[in-house]
């Protein structure tokens, strides 16, 4: 328009002036859907502490051995060896000088280091990379058994017995191996006179007590079954760990500060102090979920034992990867939890097969699926390694739960009912005024999370999530025959 065009109404910018303005409540792009508190059980703790009662383990369970790669250089602590079940009632002197005498080997990818029917009589501890534990079938053919990874090892029985392999072992990365081999311990046992007879006498305490035990380490019920008559019936107890593991409450906290003069004059149309409150509870609840995935204590990553814990086989997330998880928390596992992008890697993989998943509604939005099982989605699950463009790439876990105190599963812990309670187990309090007219409010949430039993939690590890498939050759849809649109 042209300045010298009369003017004939009265402008946008100041009728602006006499309008009202539409607003919102102020919006946090850290918000989530927190579907795992959600989906938690919580259990109530009275007196701020929860104790987990199980039954006793007669045999130790086999613990990954803690690996220091500094300079280059791989170790471990002579203590970590009693990780390793054969070796947990050995004396510390021969410890120190088993831990002293293993030698590093470095390994490239393919390569055998254990074939079935043969005997290498040498114990192997994993400090990078991947091992693959095949078996000939039936019908002639490999098949895997396990996926070994940083912290695992084999071949301890070979340190004492002269059996032949029943299985191959062979590298499926680039590897880096602590060795011990028969001769190096037969050395260290003839250091000094006893050695030997202590560690024999700690092996044999360890076989015989393996005839006493269940597969999961507890005492065998003693049983009598049939219609068989005059047989004594057998006598049998159960007995309980003798220090059963205790969670604390853990706590979230923070002060809330709002001057007195904004919550007098600047409350319409929204109430300051409870936008303020809101938001940071909202902080809050993402901390809580946060600590419960990745507390050092209490977190599902870190609480989930050695045994329930596996790796995928070729880095991106397979149906074959969640197949196995399934078979670790089999007794009714409730759901699986994964970061977004994992959970995008493992719809890509279904689609490369042909086999695209199922989605249910949950909480009002679809989620896909995988046996029935719904993979929840939660950005608490950190990506290792690589952070670029404001985007997150390199790998990640997937969890399985099995849930609830009822089935012996994963249960959350709070204390609803606390002085100045405005949630379940989170408080406000006002802590007064400073001499500037702030008021100062406390803000507290206890909780904790609990894994009842071993089987309630399974971790899929080293989940690569930036592989994507070159569809080119099979059409868009990735048909078989080229066929797509």
């Amino acid at each position: 328009m042209s300045d010298n065009l009369l003017q004939r109404s009265v402008t946008t910018a100041t009728a602006r002036n006499l309008a009202n303005t539409t607003k919102t409540s102020p919006k946090m792009m850290s918000i989530t859907p927190r579907w795992l508190l959600s989906l938690l059980p919580w259990v109530q703790v009275d007196g701020g502490t929860y104790r987990v009662n199980r039954t006793r383990r007669e045999l130790p369970k086999a613990e990954r051995i803690g690996i220091d790669v500094s300079g280059g250089v791989a170790s471990f602590v002579p203590e970590s060896l009693r990780s390793v079940p054969l070796f947990s009632k050995l004396p510390d002197p021969i410890l120190s000088r088993m831990a002293g005498r293993f030698t590093t080997e470095e390994v490239s990818l393919g390569n055998k280091l254990v074939g079935e029917g043969e005997g290498t009589n040498k114990f192997y501890v994993l400090a990078q990379g991947q091992v693959e534990v095949l078996s000939k079938g039936v019908h002639g053919s490999d098949l895997r058994l396990a996926l070994l990874s940083e912290g695992e090892y084999f071949g301890e029985s070979d340190l004492v017995g002269d059996r032949p392999s029943e299985v191959t072992i062979r590298t499926i990365t680039p590897c880096v191996l602590l060795t011990l081999s028969r001769k190096d311990l037969d050395a260290v046992l003839a250091e000094q006179p006893n050695l030997a007879d202590d560690f024999q006498r700690a092996i044999a305490e360890h076989l015989a007590l393996q005839s006493t035990v269940n597969r999961y380490g507890e005492r065998n019920i003693d049983l009598v079954s049939g219609f068989a008559e005059n047989v004594e019936i057998p006598e049998t107890f159960v007995d309980y760990s003798e220090r059963p593991r205790e969670y604390s409450l853990s706590a979230v906290q923070t002060v809330v500060r709002v001057h007195t003069r904004v919550s007098d004059l600047y409350n319409g149309p929204y109430d300051q102090l409870q936008e303020q409150m809101r938001l940071t509870i909202e902080g809050i609840k993402e901390r809580q979920e946060w600590e419960i995935v990745n507390n050092q204590k209490f977190g599902l990553l870190h609480s989930a034992d050695p045994a329930m814990r596996i790796s995928t086989r070729y880095g991106a997330p397979t149906p074959d990867d969640l197949d196995e998880l399934l078979a670790l928390v089999w007794k009714k596992p409730a759901f699986f939890l994964a970061h977004p992008k994992a959970i995008a890697a493992f719809a890509r993989e279904c689609t490369w097969r042909g086999v695209p998943p199922p989605t249910i509604d949950l909480f009002g939005v679809p989620v896909i699926t995988w046996r029935g099982i719904p993979l929840v989605p939660c950005d608490k699950l950190e990506m290792k390694n690589k952070y670029s463009g404001n985007r997150w790439y390199g790998t990640t876990s997937i969890l399985l739960l099995r849930v609830g105190d009822a089935d012996q599963g994963v249960v959350g812990l709070h204390q609803a009912g606390i002085p100045g309670e405005i949630m379940p187990s989170l408080s406000a309090r006002l802590m007064g005024l400073d001499s500037l007219g702030v008021a100062s409010y406390l803000l507290t949430l206890y909780f904790s999370c609990a894994v009842q039993t071993d089987d309630a939690l399974a971790v899929l590890e080293n989940v690569e999530v930036g592989y994507y498939h070159d569809y080119d050759h099979r059409g868009i849809y990735g048909f078989q025959d080229g066929s797509g649109i």
